[in-house]
């Protein structure tokens, strides 16, 4: 998987940003339908707040939403180049605040002042290492009962299945041909999984609440996780509930099926 030098120049750069990363969502029939359909039913809870940090906003994907629903929002990329463009998109939004980090840290926010923290479709590209950081951050930043909702990687779950099949010369190769193989892992990082998520978040003074395990533009196997992650402290405090959802693109079909009739 990259490092942090990697994503950056991929992000800063490399990557042509041809429809502002909506182009991610097309699976669902756009952002809007992503939003609304997946992404909001899990954060309602949380929003509106008062104050939000987006880690890794890209060009302001689900900025464009989270705008309306606090009185502050703070966006953060290690892309100067998808800084600006946010700086541009939202020039009338007077309550976001805009920086460039180094991808690892939070250091430009004082400690617990915020309420939510959101990232979603981008620190599944980042390692253990990564993870590790901003959950130090976040620990300190978060206030007593402030809540983070973080999309990472879940692809170090299977990593003992592909290191076996590795060592047999074309098998993989053979395995995806044959379908019984991911053809795409879209980029996910192998140091990653739920339970490491968990045990970080403990190790840092914080405590996953829910985690959703899911499947991304995979047949079979849930490359990815969404955590819900709270301060041990926390009145929302609790043991971790786990689900597996299998059905998870399913949803995103139907989505785009909708939009298709409705769009």
């Amino acid at each position: 998987m990259a490092n942090v030098k990697e994503n950056k120049t991929q992000w800063d750069g490399s990557y042509k940003w041809k429809n502002r990363g909506d182009e991610w969502s097309d699976a669902w029939g756009g952002p809007a339908m992503q939003w609304y359909g997946s992404i909001l039913p899990r954060i309602r809870s949380h929003v509106p707040t008062n104050r939000i940090v987006e880690i890794a906003c890209g060009y302001g994907r689900w900025t464009q939403y989270l705008k309306d629903l606090c009185n502050n929002l703070i966006v953060i990329d290690l892309s100067d180049e998808c800084i600006q463009a946010c700086k541009q998109r939202f020039s009338n939004s007077v309550n976001i605040d805009y920086f460039v980090n180094d991808g690892t840290s939070l250091d430009m926010i004082s400690d617990s002042t915020v309420d939510f923290v959101f990232s979603f479709d981008s620190l599944v590209h980042v390692d253990q290492s990564v993870i590790n950081s901003y959950f130090y951050h976040l620990q300190r930043i978060l206030n007593k009962d402030g809540v983070a909702f973080i999309h990472h990687s879940n692809l170090g779950e299977y990593n003992n299945r592909y290191l076996k099949i590795r060592k047999v010369p074309k098998l993989e190769g053979l395995l995806k041909r044959l379908g019984f193989m991911e053809k795409n892992l879209h980029w996910r990082d192998s140091s990653v999984d739920s339970r490491k998520v968990e045990v970080l978040a403990r190790e840092n003074g914080l405590r996953c609440i829910s985690q959703e395990i899911i499947t991304w533009g995979t047949n079979k196997i849930l490359i990815d996780c969404m955590s819900t992650i709270v301060k041990d402290s926390s009145s929302a405090s609790r043991n971790n509930r786990i689900i597996r959802n299998p059905y998870f693109m399913k949803e995103a079909q139907n989505l785009s099926l909708i939009s298709s009739l409705y769009g």
